[in-house]
């Protein structure tokens, strides 16, 4: 009588145990194909989260806007529509400005570097942030540069007058201060706009030229690490709140700045490989600018800092020094651009 008393108790001090490890199937949701490198990162990550889960926290990556229009992942993952979703901070201007630093040309060299870099500075940052979601982690591709099918763009004078589909705000308002005209669209939507003579040129990551087909409407290629793109992996609070502290616990060692260079590095090789994807092709000039030409981008760019230093004040935020930290950081991770 006694064993099976005994035995009774621990059955009842187990069971709430287990029945709090309920099972949980996420929808991970991004904008960009299937043959995109980001959807293998999703696929990585929701298999290392299952894999510390105990097989208890279960996935589906949903591609191509399948869920969802790209300017509305943020929404969508405070929304609960999808449960974790990739998103570009720089598709809504004046959202995250302080995410936006990463944005200033001419700041990072590296893909999984500067992906660290980026994500080690922004935690403290996105708490107030991107508050209405749980931030996981934040990550860059290659560093990148301006795509044309009308014109050579050789100076920053070479901008004045043309239709550009700027990567993100920060590039937009470079645009327009060098007398361009800004053009909106989605990555996925670049191509039909060029081809359609909506926009001349675009900024874009090299290998994403190929993947989203936009070497078949563009011809002349600036071969200069000009800028980068922010991008995050954020999270439904609700869902990530009503997991077990185990569960919690296989989510949380899965968005640490180790876990944004795995997504950044291999991403960043592959937009590195497009540079020679594009030039032995026919009919595309690639080519290199002059330390003297550089210079000159160099300054362009420099009022962009005071505009993105103001968009931050606006919001309580002190931009000088949270310019130093993430120039710091960059130096640790071996990711500031000279």
């Amino acid at each position: 009588m006694r064993k099976a008393f005994l035995a009774m108790l621990l059955a009842a001090s187990v069971t709430p145990a287990l029945a709090q490890e309920k099972t949980f199937e996420l929808k991970l949701s991004h904008w960009v194909p299937a043959s995109h490198p980001l959807q293998k990162a999703l696929e990585d990550w929701g298999a290392a989260v299952e894999k510390e889960s105990g097989g208890t926290i279960k996935y589906k990556v949903f591609p191509a806007q399948q869920l969802g229009k790209a300017f509305d992942h943020y929404d969508m993952a405070r929304d609960g529509i999808a449960d974790v979703t990739y998103i570009n901070p720089g598709y809504q201007p004046g959202r995250f400005p302080l995410i936006g630093a990463g944005e200033l040309p001419f700041l990072m060299s590296d893909a999984k570097g500067g992906s660290m870099a980026l994500d080690a500075w922004y935690r403290k940052y996105a708490e107030k942030e991107m508050k209405d979601v749980k931030f996981c982690l934040a990550f860059i591709h290659s560093p990148s540069t301006f795509h044309s099918r009308t014109k050579k763009i050789v100076t920053p004078e070479d901008i004045k007058g043309m239709k550009i589909r700027p990567a993100h705000a920060t590039m937009a308002n470079f645009v327009t201060q060098l007398g361009g005209t800004n053009v909106q669209s989605s990555a996925p939507e670049v191509r039909d706009i060029i081809e359609r003579g909506v926009a001349d040129s675009v900024t874009f990551p090299w290998g994403s030229v190929v993947l989203f087909g936009i070497d078949k409407v563009t011809k002349y290629h600036i071969e200069a690490p000009i800028y980068v793109t922010t991008f995050a992996f954020v999270m439904n609070k609700d869902k990530y709140n009503q997991m077990s502290d185990k569960q919690k616990k296989a989510v949380d060692n899965n968005c640490t700045t180790e876990a944004a260079g795995r997504v950044g590095e291999p991403w960043g090789k592959y937009e590195d490989a497009g540079v020679e994807k594009i030039k032995a092709m026919t009919g595309h000039e690639v080519y290199k600018l002059t330390p003297e030409q550089t210079a000159q981008w160099k300054k362009a760019a420099e009022p962009l800092v005071k505009t993105w230093g103001e968009g931050v004040k606006k919001n309580g935020g002190d931009p000088d020094a949270a310019l130093a930290e993430l120039k710091a950081s960059l130096t640790k991770y071996n990711a500031l651009a000279q």
